[in-house]
C-alpha cells in the first residue's frame, strides 16, 4: 500500500534504519495528521546540499532548496522527506524537472493550502539556474519570510 494515497497512515520510517531509496519514484513519502487543523501557519524545510545528476552528462548538480507550505489536514513527515530528497542523488533530471516534481509530489501527498519551492542551483557551464514554483496565493494573515538565499555572485 502506498502511503501517498492512504489517508489513515502514520509514520512507518521514523525511528527505524531505512536505506536511501534507489530513486525518487521508489521513495515512500509519508504524511501525518496536522495537530493544528484550523490554524494557518507556515512550515519551512531547507535542504542546502541537495544533489541530483545531469541527465545528459551524468555529472552531479547541486542546489539549495527551500520548501515553504501552509498545511491543511496533513504534514509531511520530515524523515520521509529527507529520504525522498536524498533519492535524487542518483537520479538524472534537469533542474526545472527536479524542483517542480518535488513540489507536485508534496502537493499530491498533503494537499496543502499553499506551497512554494525555491530551487537555487549552483552553476554548471557558467550559469546558475534558479527554479521557483508555487500553488497560488499565500493565505491571508500567514507570515512567510523571504527564503533568504542570495542570488549567485561567484567568488565575489
Amino acid at each position: 500500500m502506498s502511503s501517498d494515497q492512504d489517508t489513515s497512515e502514520q509514520a512507518t520510517q521514523l525511528g527505524k534504519h531505512v536505506a536511501l531509496p534507489a530513486s525518487p519514484e521508489a521513495a515512500m513519502l509519508e504524511r501525518v495528521d496536522n495537530p493544528q487543523i484550523g490554524v494557518d501557519y507556515a512550515v519551512r524545510f531547507t535542504c542546502p546540499e541537495f544533489t541530483s545528476l545531469c541527465p545528459v552528462t551524468g555529472q552531479p548538480d547541486f542546489a539549495h532548496l527551500v520548501i515553504d507550505y501552509v498545511p491543511g489536514d496533513w504534514l509531511v513527515e520530515s524523515k520521509s522527506l529527507k529520504l525522498y530528497l536524498g533519492a535524487f542523488r542518483n537520479h538524472g533530471a534537469f533542474h526545472e524537472d527536479c524542483t517542480v516534481a518535488i513540489a507536485r509530489r508534496l502537493c499530491d501527498l498533503m494537499a496543502p493550502k499553499y506551497l512554494r519551492i525555491g530551487g537555487y542551483w549552483y552553476p554548471r557551464g557558467g550559469m546558475p539556474i534558479d527554479v521557483f514554483y508555487q500553488t497560488g496565493d499565500l493565505p491571508a494573515g500567514v507570515w512567510l519570510p523571504d527564503q533568504g538565499v542570495a542570488g549567485y555572485r561567484g567568488r565575489g
